[in-house]
């Protein structure tokens, strides 16, 4: 039996800070648009784009997730506007229990070029639309 289990997707996230800007005016903070709190995490992801009506998935990184959006790295161009079919799993580490598998409907809402280790890569920063949050042995089924 598949178990599904819809939880504050922050709660989830035990022990990491909000991320916190800065801006770049001297020690003066900018106003945080955002309604929903950051963390900063690198986990690897899967993203397809379900209207190109292809197989193939893409692989890439984290580098900041909320419950309203999340900031990856991939190797090849996705184009702003396109809808994203999101996989991730959050570790145990970071949930203080079991394996925490996300799927996510999201939309990328910017693009831009990266250089990380002597790599070009692009970075996408995404809306999430939709998510499910299936703990433990169900993620696995």
């Amino acid at each position: 039996m598949l178990a599904i289990k819809v939880v504050k997707f922050g709660q989830e996230l035990h022990g990491r800070k909000p991320k916190h800007v800065r801006g770049s005016w001297g020690d003066a903070e900018m106003t945080e648009r955002r309604t929903a709190r950051r963390y900063d995490l690198s986990l690897p992801i899967i993203i397809r784009v379900p209207a190109e009506r292809l197989p193939d998935s893409q692989l890439g990184k984290t580098r900041d997730i909320s419950t309203r959006g999340l900031y990856f790295v991939v190797n090849q161009n996705l184009e702003s506007g396109s809808h994203l079919d999101i996989t991730m799993t959050l570790p145990a580490e970071i949930t203080n229990g079991s394996e925490v598998f996300v799927r996510a409907l999201g939309k990328v809402v910017r693009v831009e070029r990266r250089m990380e280790d002597g790599n070009a890569r692009m970075g996408i920063a995404a809306v999430i639309e939709r998510y499910d949050i299936i703990r433990g042995e169900a993620a696995r089924a």
